[in-house]
């Protein structure tokens, strides 16, 4: 029989690859270099920043400038150690900038107290030692807003660590030592600048630096060395106080130094059995210091007491600060 008119005669030819063929009936290859999905079927983008990093040779990806340093520098390493403390001391002290009550305390309180004392004892001091009293009480005064300072700080740990800020900051990648040390830094910061104030407020009253500029400049850091130990003492009552009345209890010791120091009256006004102590205690050690490098004496064998003061406080304070601390910051 012959063959319907329309109909071809032999086996179909199955349909190209992909369903659809050209014009004429020849097939389309597929493009050369063409974008082929995975097998899953999924589309992975590049990230953003291996599309902004350069390409090397061969098409290889450049990390960017740091990126290895980065990866090898963790939170904890002493290279992040300097820059994460001075970072969170200068948000201490723009805090501190900013509160007109700290500032106050810091400057004008201790220029009364000043001015009181010489305008109080001033004659009568200079009459028993032979030279200005000044030479004592200023140096007195620095060391009292010193640690006065310090039980402000405590209580401003405390305030923190009741908001939640040292925990916000634990979690943050900051080096754990940075939190303590960046206070300390910040706490001679401000014992630097109270002294100075006081130094300027003395100049004024007629308090003289006969040793030089390089005395008068050791004048202005001595009482950093136990205002730090301290601030170290007070940090360590103000992480394990649930109350600020111990905190606050920490300046009745302040002026308990004050009181029974070389710098408040001469020693041998004292009584004999309590001179020993009223002259080894480390306020009067910081205020023969400061009043040798001013007026002239003995500076070494006060100087070394003090250090050893000091040296003791921090070593007793160091470990259950640290351990105070860091069970604050992770409070809650």
């Amino acid at each position: 029989m012959t063959a319907t008119t329309g109909e071809q005669s032999g086996p179909q030819t199955p349909p190209a690859h992909g369903g659809g063929t050209a014009a004429g009936g020849a097939h389309r290859a597929p493009s050369i270099g063409a974008h082929r999905a995975p097998p899953d079927g999924s589309h992975q983008q590049p990230s953003d920043q291996a599309r902004r990093a350069p390409s090397g040779r061969g098409g290889e990806i450049v990390p960017p400038p740091g990126a290895e340093a980065r990866s090898t520098a963790p939170e904890n390493s002493w290279r992040n150690l300097v820059p994460h403390t001075l970072l969170l001391a200068g948000r201490i002290v723009r805090r501190w900038s900013r509160d007109p009550a700290t500032m106050t305390e810091t400057a004008l309180v201790p220029i009364a107290f000043l001015v009181t004392l010489n305008i109080v004892f001033g004659d009568g001091i200079s009459h028993v030692t032979g030279h200005n009293a000044l030479f004592g009480s200023v140096p007195l005064v620095a060391m009292v807003a010193a640690t006065q300072g310090a039980t402000v700080g405590g209580l401003g740990v405390m305030r923190e660590r009741d908001d939640g800020l040292l925990a916000r900051l634990w979690v943050v990648p900051v080096h754990r030592a940075a939190g303590v040390l960046s206070r300390l830094l910040a706490e001679a910061l401000r014992i630097v600048l109270a002294t100075a104030v006081l130094a300027c407020a003395g100049l004024v009253l007629g308090l003289r630096f006969d040793r030089g500029v390089l005395s008068a400049i050791g004048w202005l850091l001595v009482p950093t060395v136990f205002g730090i130990a301290f601030s170290v003492a007070v940090m360590t009552v103000s992480v394990y106080s649930a109350k600020t009345i111990l905190v606050e209890a920490t300046a009745l010791v302040s002026g308990l130094f004050m009181f029974f120091c070389t710098g408040f009256v001469p020693l041998d006004q004292y009584p004999k059995w309590l001179q020993p102590a009223v002259q080894h205690q480390p306020f009067s050690t910081t205020v023969d210091t400061m009043r040798g490098l001013a007026l002239g004496g003995p500076v070494l064998h006060p100087f070394t007491e003090l250090v050893e003061w000091s040296a003791v406080v921090v070593a007793v304070c160091a470990l259950p600060l640290a351990i105070g601390y860091r069970r604050a910051s992770r409070r809650g």
